[in-house]
């Protein structure tokens, strides 16, 4: 989770698009109360940020996803659960007290995406998301120089293949590489095919560019998520800072826009807001807590990322997640 494909460099000019945002304060506003709530796809939470859906969260504390759940539910943020869960969706929603985000993979057939939407529906799931922008992947550089030469003590949790170490206990896999049919190709059909098929809210994940945000909205799609995958999929993009205001304004208002990678202060979580982000979530943060602390390093870096946006919310002079407009930062002319 450190490492990013190739030199790197996405991983670090998303946190570089930041630098080239300032913020624009309004003074003498009573901003002595603030209110993060936001309600994203009918239930409110107490701010606009969620935690990501990273896989294998027990390679990193035992309590996994279950550690972040209660994590969540203390403190009211969502929780986007993914398909590469080391915990099972049945297990984490009863350890959050309400139904994740739960984010897909693209199967390897129709049947096994079916089968696994249907399980997602009876645990009571209401909103999924589809991830676009991991195919064909990418060449993680730096972590295969760096990690161990000898992977004898990984097999006990692990499975290798050539470059690949796999985590072998995959429980929303169980059963789905079975299913029969045609491989399924990651495309605009298939979108099709699992929003006819799919009843509740549907997210695509992945999306940077205004023209595949414009062809999300016209299938039928409830929400965009903008995100480069923290970097670890393509080199040389953009970071998401940059990508959604445009994103944004294809959308105008229609459906949520959701935004990652790269995100690790509060400053950073008001500029996605003021610039049209409708929640921001939080990966690798989220995940060295977990690492460290369990379930109360989870917890703190859930407040030390609240409490900062609470506290430059007031500073800017605004009491509520609304109130916080394109207004409120200005962006340099970086060529000038």
């Amino acid at each position: 989770m450190t490492s990013g494909v190739d030199d790197d460099a996405t991983i670090r000019v998303n946190r570089e698009g930041f630098q080239h945002i300032e913020l624009r304060p309004r003074r003498l506003r009573d901003a002595t109360k603030v209110d993060m709530r936001v309600d994203l796809f009918g239930t409110t939470y107490n701010s606009p940020i969620f935690t990501c859906p990273t896989g294998g969260q027990r390679s990193f504390h035992p309590d996994g996803e279950l550690a972040v759940a209660r994590a969540d539910k203390a403190h009211g943020a969502p929780q986007y659960l993914s398909t590469a869960t080391s915990t099972s969706v049945e297990e984490v929603n009863a350890a959050l007290g309400r139904p994740v985000w739960y984010q897909v993979y693209a199967p390897r057939t129709r049947e096994g995406c079916e089968k696994l939407l249907r399980r997602v529906d009876a645990a009571g799931c209401t909103v999924i998301a589809l991830t676009v922008d991991t195919s064909p992947g990418g060449h993680a550089e730096t972590f295969l120089r760096t990690r161990p030469k000898d992977l004898r003590q990984c097999g006990a949790c692990h499975e290798v293949r050539g470059e690949d170490i796999l985590v072998k206990n995959r429980p929303m896999r169980e059963g789905l590489d079975a299913a029969g049919g045609v491989p399924v190709a990651l495309d605009w059909a298939l979108v099709d095919r699992m929003r006819k098929f799919w009843k509740g809210k549907f997210v695509i994940k992945g999306l940077t560019t205004r023209e595949d945000a414009r062809m999300a909205v016209d299938r039928g799609i409830d929400g965009i998520h903008v995100s480069n995958h923290g970097g670890r999929v393509t080199e040389t993009l953009q970071p998401t800072i940059e990508a959604l205001p445009e994103v944004v304004a294809e959308v105008n208002g229609r459906v949520p826009v959701l935004v990652d990678s790269g995100f690790r202060r509060g400053t950073d979580i008001f500029k996605a807001l003021a610039l049209g982000a409708t929640a921001v979530g939080v990966g690798r943060p989220m995940l060295w807590g977990l690492g460290a602390f369990g379930q109360p390093g989870v917890e703190r870096v859930l407040e030390i990322l609240q409490g900062e946006l609470k506290l430059v919310m007031g500073n800017c002079g605004t009491r509520t997640v609304a109130d916080i407009t394109r207004a409120y930062v200005e962006i340099p002319n970086r060529k000038s």
